[in-house]
Order: structure tokens, then C-alpha cells, then sequence
């Protein structure tokens, strides 16, 4: 309970910090409404030409889209901005201010994940669960209690993949702070916002074993329509579980690198 009332601190803290800046709300929403029309844009324009492209049709690429954005939204909003804030040439470790994280009496892992907020994104949040809603009305097949179940589960694992990959770059910070590691994630990651099997076989590989950004979102996807079988959903928690524990261990490790701005 004690973790649960900081993360509504830090929430309050930050919406308190963004709400002095009204332009960003706007700036926010513009960039939103861009990026929501751009990516169903693609979408419809790609199914404009074919039906389907190995076994995806539009439904179930724009259920992939909504998970995409869905999940793009909740790295911006509680993921990302903690993480990323340690990193380059103005981050808290270059700059020292790590020091005052490594001072607070919480777990040094949970504060450095969760003691930023970008509360902006909830709109980001709420138009990538709407796309996913419009596509589930679309299905052809009725939306059962299993393929929700299957849903949360994949959709849970695929965050705390995305959760892992950010933590484990943020541990590399301590080795090089002036580089900001996810840039190349970053760019991978864009191709998640399209099936796995629209890619080629070498790619699809590197999509799934080497930055698994597909599972993060082909997965949930499958899991709506029913596509995903037991065998995928248990492999994809244990993946997450195996990166998690990694992605931790790699963080913890790099922490005894750090040299605090006044040694």
C-alpha cells in the first residue's frame, strides 16, 4: 500500500508540474490526432488495394494498430519518462542528479521506473483503446470471455516486455550517460505498429528473438481475434518474466558504476 501512495504522489506531482503549461496540452493533442489519423491512414490505404496480406485483414490490423497505440501510450505515460529521464548529456546521471534517488528510503529500481508522469498521455491512451474497441465491433466472430482473458494476459505481457527493454537501457546508461540508448529501439519499434508476417522471414526473427518488439503488440492482437493459442500466451509471459528478471538483474549491476556527483 505503501508503493500504491507514492505512485499517486508522483502521479498528482506531475499533472500539478504539466498543468502550468497549457500549450503543451494542446501540442500534446495535435500530436495525438497526427498520429492516430497517420497510422489508420496506412492501414487504410494498405487493405484499399488487397483483402488480406498472410491471414491479417483490416479488422484485425487495426486491432493491432489500437494495441499499438495503447501500448505506445503507456510507455509515454508512466514507462518512459522516469527511464528515460537518466539518460544524455542533461540526464540525472551524467548531471548527478541521480543522487537524490539514491537517497530516498523506496527501492531504487521502483522510483527510478515511476517517479515521472506524463499525464497528457491518457488522451494518447484513451484514442488507442478506442481503435481497438471499432475493431472489435468489426469481427467477425463474437468476442468471448476467453479471447478477453487472452487479451489482458498477452496485453500484460507485452508491457512488461516493453517495461523490460526500457529498464535494461537504462542500466547501460550507468556504463556511458551521455548516450541515449533508445534511440535504435525507437526506430525498431515503429514496425510494430504492422503485423509480424508482413515482414520478411530474417526480420521476423529479429522482431521476435533478438528486439521482440512484435510480440508487444502481434500477440494481444492475435489473442482478440482468437489467433493466439495457449502455447503463444505462455510463451509470451515467460518471455517477459525472463526479460523482467534480466532487464532488473542488468539494472542492479550498473547501479554499482555509479559515482555519485559529490565523490
Amino acid at each position: 500500500m505503501r508503493y500504491l501512495r507514492l505512485i499517486g504522489h508522483f502521479a498528482r506531482a506531475s499533472f500539478q508540474e504539466e498543468a502550468a503549461y497549457q500549450a503543451n496540452f494542446y501540442i500534446s493533442l495535435l500530436h495525438s490526432l497526427l498520429n492516430l489519423a497517420t497510422g489508420v491512414l496506412g492501414v487504410m490505404v494498405l487493405f484499399g488495394q488487397i483483402e488480406t496480406v498472410n491471414g491479417w485483414n483490416l479488422t484485425a490490423t487495426l486491432a493491432l494498430l489500437g494495441v499499438y497505440l495503447t501500448v505506445s501510450a503507456l510507455r509515454s505515460l508512466f514507462l518512459g519518462p522516469s527511464l528515460e529521464a537518466l539518460a544524455g548529456m542533461d540526464g540525472e546521471v551524467w548531471t548527478g542528479q541521480f543522487d537524490f534517488t539514491l537517497l530516498r528510503p523506496v527501492d531504487t529500481q521502483f522510483l527510478a521506473s515511476l517517479r515521472k508522469w506524463h499525464p497528457f498521455a491518457l488522451f494518447d491512451l484513451a484514442l488507442g483503446l478506442s481503435v481497438v474497441v471499432v475493431a472489435v465491433t468489426q469481427l467477425s466472430q463474437t468476442l468471448t470471455v476467453a479471447h478477453l482473458i487472452a487479451f489482458l494476459v498477452a496485453l500484460g505481457a507485452g508491457v512488461t516486455i516493453l517495461y523490460s527493454i526500457l529498464l535494461a537501457f537504462a542500466g547501460l546508461v550507468f556504463w556511458s550517460p551521455g548516450v541515449l540508448f533508445t534511440w535504435v529501439f525507437d526506430s525498431i519499434f515503429q514496425m510494430a505498429r504492422y503485423p509480424i508476417g508482413l515482414y520478411p522471414g530474417w526480420l521476423r526473427l529479429v522482431l521476435i528473438w533478438v528486439v521482440p518488439v512484435g510480440v508487444i503488440t502481434t500477440v494481444p492482437a492475435q489473442a482478440l481475434t482468437g489467433a493466439a493459442s495457449v502455447g503463444v500466451l505462455a510463451g509470451s509471459a515467460g518471455l517477459a518474466a525472463a526479460l523482467l528478471i534480466g532487464a532488473s538483474a542488468l539494472f542492479r549491476f550498473g547501479l554499482r558504476r555509479y559515482a555519485s556527483a559529490s565523490s
